[in-house]
């Protein structure tokens, strides 16, 4: 009997081996994409920025989402790293929960930014109840 069952749980294994591999597989090919510069996605990633109002925030990921790419949250902080500093409003772009993602010199920047605009923080974080900015871009010209 245990002949019979050993080939049974040793192919349940494979096939998970093989599912966590192919889950891996296209988190290693979205984070080399999202690495890329892409100008399409950088434009509509761009639009929903500059549609968040002063005094309001908005995640990596809700912009990535918004303009038409969900999981390209990474695609999102590349463009805000790699675009010239006064282009975009880039303090206006938080991690989820309301983190500051920048680190140093750079977090002081962006925490102060915000707060010059209103932006109201619950310990290190914004408070997301009062400062998120639903992106609808349905709404945007």
């Amino acid at each position: 009997m245990s002949y019979h069952s050993k080939p049974t749980a040793t192919a349940a294994a494979n096939s998970l081996t093989l599912d966590q591999l192919s889950v891996e597989r296209t988190k290693r090919t979205l984070l080399r994409d999202a690495l890329k510069q892409n100008e399409q996605r950088d434009y509509a990633f761009r639009r929903m920025i500059l549609s968040i109002p002063p005094g309001k925030v908005s995640t990596y990921g809700a912009v990535a989402a918004a303009a038409g790419y969900p999981r390209y949250h990474r695609a999102v902080a590349r463009l805000l790293r790699t675009d010239p500093v006064d282009r975009l409003p880039w303090q206006r772009v938080v991690g989820a929960g309301g983190a500051i993602k920048l680190r140093g010199a750079a977090a002081r920047e962006q925490r102060t930014r915000l707060k010059l605009e209103g932006v109201r923080f619950l310990g290190k974080g914004v408070d997301m109840e009062q400062s998120e900015h639903l992106l609808k871009p349905w709404e945007i010209d």
